[in-house]
């Protein structure tokens, strides 16, 4: 049986001293929250912090709100099996509905939290082992090695980016609120990526992810995510799709954005999805206008061996899901995921 390690555990009342307490601990602390990703790396050894602040105390960071302007607010300890059943998520950005309701199974769903999902650790079937199996190997480059077992000779990390729910929140214009020590801000759910598997997103010492802010949705937002996986519940993405539709009310589409997860260290935007503006959502025309989508989709992505699930398969899958999910986003029908 694989054991967490000996630490301790804090549970500060406010966000003010959770941030500090975490700027105070630095590498020796770390911040939990629904813990569904985090307990499992505790007992691989992939984390070793001597302090664990949790945030389940804090309640400024629970509940989603809508504000007079239309935007959803969704505080990042919110579960996610309470973004996926809410109805002003639902009518407002079903993509991310949809995602969220299939992260995982039930029972991480109720604990895992929207804030945890989006700052979810890349993965890779070489770092997420038990300290043993990694031992046996060397380790790897992204925790006690130099070797990259994925790409012979690879300098970089290329762990992925396995979040269900980020593709969705980009192509929905989100914004992340940061508390730090000193100060909060705001900053697009795009611009914190990096293409570093060791550790993806530019977060500061001691800041915390304290809310989502999703805008108002565009005249006549459509929205769907696809996610193929090995089993119809608990895995993660072997590929995540998320695409979004906003047609006018003659049903041609004003604009539309399809973003990719789980093939590299950050998501991946399709910028060829521009090509459906101007087109009918129905239709021959649309039909091919989705198939060079996916053909560019397929050109723009690389799928790595680095998860488990054949790399060449889930290569020859990304045109497929970017076909079926903006058609179901077109459609208005539910997720698109393997079973």
């Amino acid at each position: 049986m694989l054991r967490i390690p000996a630490l301790e555990i804090e549970k500060p009342s406010s966000l003010a001293a959770a941030c500090a307490r975490l700027h105070e601990l630095g590498d020796e602390g770390m911040a939990i929250a629904g813990g569904t990703d985090l307990v499992p790396n505790l007992k691989h050894e992939l984390f070793t912090p001597k302090v664990l602040v949790s945030l389940a105390d804090i309640p400024e960071l629970h509940g989603i709100r809508r504000e007079p302007d239309g935007a959803l607010v969704i505080g990042a300890m919110t579960t996610l099996a309470t973004v996926s059943r809410d109805p002003w998520v639902r009518a407002q950005a079903p993509a991310l509905a949809q995602a969220t309701g299939l992260v995982a199974g039930p029972q991480q769903r109720n604990m895992g939290t929207l804030g945890g999902n989006v700052m979810l650790d890349t993965r890779c079937q070489w770092y997420n082992q038990s300290y043993f199996w990694r031992q046996s190997l060397g380790f790897c480059l992204k925790k006690d090695g130099s070797l990259c077992h994925v790409i012979a000779g690879g300098k970089k990390c290329v762990a992925a980016a396995s979040n269900d729910s980020v593709p969705a929140l980009s192509t929905l214009g989100a914004t992340l609120g940061l508390q730090g020590p000193t100060d909060r801000r705001q900053v697009p759910i795009d611009e914190p990526w990096k293409s570093d598997g060791i550790f993806n997103k530019q977060i500061q010492p001691g800041e915390l992810l304290t809310e989502i802010r999703i805008p108002a949705p565009g005249v006549g937002h459509r929205g769907a995510y696809g996610k193929l996986r090995e089993r119809g519940s608990i895995d993660f993405p072997l590929l995540g799709v998320a695409a979004r539709l906003d047609v006018d009310h003659e049903g041609v589409v004003g604009d539309a954005d399809v973003v990719l997860i789980a093939l590299q260290a950050r998501p991946i935007r399709v910028a060829a999805a521009q090509e459906l503006t101007g087109i009918p959502a129905s239709g021959a025309a649309f039909a091919a206008a989705v198939g060079r989508v996916a053909d560019a989709a397929a050109r723009r992505c690389r799928a790595l061996d680095n998860i488990p699930g054949d790399a060449e398969y889930r290569q020859a899958m990304v045109p497929v899901y970017v076909r079926r999910t903006l058609l179901a986003a077109a459609e208005g029908s539910g997720p698109v995921h393997h079973i």
